[in-house]
């Protein structure tokens, strides 16, 4: 199954369907079902500042959230389905350039795995 390799606490977000846009530099063509790899990079804005800024509701504990953001680096940690690829979109986690679209988003046990960039293949298969 192909994987895309997300900074943390970005991917933890998308996997647990809070985030519904990747932004990226570049277009894809790719569409269908991919693993959610966190990368080892730590973005350095903090789950709280983004809750916060993005409004993000129905976390019921940002701290352990936060602890598992930190923990779960270098590995599978969720499963979605890319729908699209866009150079606009009503979301608030848009920031453009392309923004890929993501369903179907959800948590999965966390997985150590070597990332890479783009999609990459993994060699695991995660039925729905």
């Amino acid at each position: 199954m192909m994987a895309l390799s997300i900074w943390q606490p970005w991917a933890w977000l998308i996997a647990n369907g809070y985030k519904d846009i990747e932004n990226r530099p570049w277009w894809t063509k790719f569409r269908g079902p991919f693993l959610i790899h966190a990368s080892k990079t730590m973005d350095d804005c903090t789950l709280w500042e983004l809750i916060n800024h993005y409004q993000v509701k129905g976390i019921a504990d940002p701290a352990a959230a936060q602890r598992e953001i930190e923990a779960q680096r270098g590995g599978i940690v969720g499963r979605a389905v890319l729908v699209g690829c866009v150079a606009r979109s009503g979301s608030k986690w848009f920031q453009g350039r392309y923004g890929f679209v993501i369903e179907q988003a959800r948590p999965l046990p966390f997985v150590p795995l070597r990332g890479r960039q783009g999609f990459f293949e993994t060699g695991i298969e995660i039925q729905s």
